[in-house]
């Protein structure tokens, strides 16, 4: 059984994270924080810690996600048909 979003945000509601008043910008930092901990495990070649911290970019986004009313699976699906629509590397861009 996949975990929902509402069961994430309930468990941080749950473990205090909510507490007190909590903006988006910081939870953006907290996202950017968690890509950045996925990084550095992968420079250093701990791909189990890599992949734990790509688990934790995806919790923090579904926690807030569910916190702000934001159907997640939903925009997802609408986004990947945009982007299936796009040309090949759109704007000839290199990464």
């Amino acid at each position: 059984m996949a975990i929902t979003q509402k069961e994430i945000h309930e468990n941080a509601i749950n473990h205090g994270w909510w507490d007190g008043n909590v903006r988006i910008p910081e939870l953006l930092c907290l996202v950017h924080a968690e890509v950045s901990e996925a990084l550095e495990a992968y420079r250093t070649y701990d791909d189990e810690h890599m992949k734990e911290e790509l688990a934790d970019v995806v919790i923090r986004v579904m926690d807030m996600c569910e916190a702000f009313g934001i159907d997640l699976e939903a925009e997802i699906e609408k986004k990947h048909e945009i982007n299936k629509g796009r040309p090949y590397r759109h704007g000839n861009k290199r990464c």
